[in-house]
């Protein structure tokens, strides 16, 4: 048997949806296109499929309010096969679908004169051409250990900062010289794309997007990957994650779900999270990338979302919900955070 056969994964296409409730019944709040192509590294594929459905699962377990990631395996070709052999259930790249986001996982070529006759192959070439054509309608790029050359020869990291896995690093300079590389670190984000070191940093890209829409999700997803038994796999494949697993920000975002109602405030934030207002934010802004203020919004969307899917509330009293004194408001959020309105998101829902 096909060991990523034995797992399934959500995809935009109907399949079933991770876990023990229906695709109809959860939410999803980031639709993930895991690029395979052929050759890719076994361990790097199972590693990101595995940290996505296990998150999944937590949220569902936990009760957590955060809606789910809806991941799609996708490739170039109809049959792609492991650096091992085993086959690949992929669906096509659907070029008319935007995710938000497209991981690339390493191709299975571990020194520079073989990496060089793959990165020449056909398909490398289509996959530039399509992330190219992800990333000008909005789609983020992630890309982990080898993953990252064939990012490079997409030329999207043209001027931007990146990581590489580290023995490879000379070859890299020497292929991508527009690319401002820096080996020593294990994840880099720079505008749209998010590099990520060697092999087993597939788990850091991984854990890093989780953390994106909920940093105490992330947290609970190591604390479930994370064998005890191995400390020296944590400290090397979950130095990122371990970086950045801050319970002040955790804190916060557990008050926040539970305030949404109420509105915000920065002086009882800073007080629930048992800080002063100047760390939280500074603590926000090195984790997420965001102010204290964009996180609650954002959790205010992902909340007026859920509730318009799946309830037949008003939009005057999801409103009320989310903490905003009208549904004129409400409607100008979503608007200006997903590009569509109230009609649209019942729509497709439906």
């Amino acid at each position: 048997m096909n060991p990523f056969q034995t797992t399934q994964h959500s995809s935009c296409h109907g399949e079933k949806a991770i876990g023990k409730i229906a695709k109809d019944d959860i939410i999803f709040a980031m639709k993930v296109f895991v690029l395979a192509l052929d050759g890719v590294f076994d361990t790097g594929l199972a590693t990101v499929l595995d940290a996505f459905q296990t998150a999944n699962e937590l949220a569902e377990m936990s009760g957590l309010t955060s809606p789910r990631f809806n991941v799609t395996i996708v490739g170039m070709r109809k049959a792609v096969k492991t650096s091992q052999g085993l086959t690949v259930p992929v669906a096509g790249a659907p070029l008319r679908v935007v995710p938000d986001w497209v991981v690339v996982p390493a191709i299975g070529f571990k020194m520079p004169g073989p990496l060089q006759a793959a990165l020449a192959r056909a398909d490398v070439s289509d996959a530039a051409q399509t992330l190219r054509s992800w990333s000008e309608r909005g789609a983020g790029t992630a890309a982990a250990c080898i993953g990252t050359f064939v990012l490079a020869e997409s030329g999207l990291l043209d001027n931007q900062d990146s990581t590489t896995t580290w023995w490879l690093g000379p070859f890299f300079r020497q292929r991508y010289p527009k690319v401002r590389l820096d080996e020593s670190r294990m994840i880099v984000k720079s505008g749209k794309f998010v590099t990520a070191g060697a092999a087993l940093s597939h788990m850091d890209l991984a854990l890093w997007l989780i953390r994106q829409k909920s940093p105490r999700l992330a947290a609970l997803t190591a604390k479930y990957l994370v064998v005890d038994s191995r400390p020296s796999q944590s400290a090397y494949s979950l130095t990122d994650h371990l970086a950045h697993s801050d319970p002040l920000v955790e804190r916060f975002e557990r008050w926040a779900r539970g305030r949404l109602t109420y509105g915000f405030s920065l002086d009882d934030a800073a007080a629930a999270a048992g800080s002063s207002k100047r760390t939280l934010a500074r603590r926000m802004q090195s984790v997420l990338g965001k102010s204290p203020l964009s996180y609650f919004q954002e959790l205010r969307v992902e909340r007026a979302v859920h509730l318009l899917k799946t309830t037949a509330e008003s939009v005057e009293e999801i409103a009320a919900r989310v903490g905003y004194a009208d549904g004129v408001t409400l409607r100008t959020l979503l608007r200006r955070h997903l590009g569509h309105g109230i009609k649209e998101i019942r729509r497709n829902a439906a």
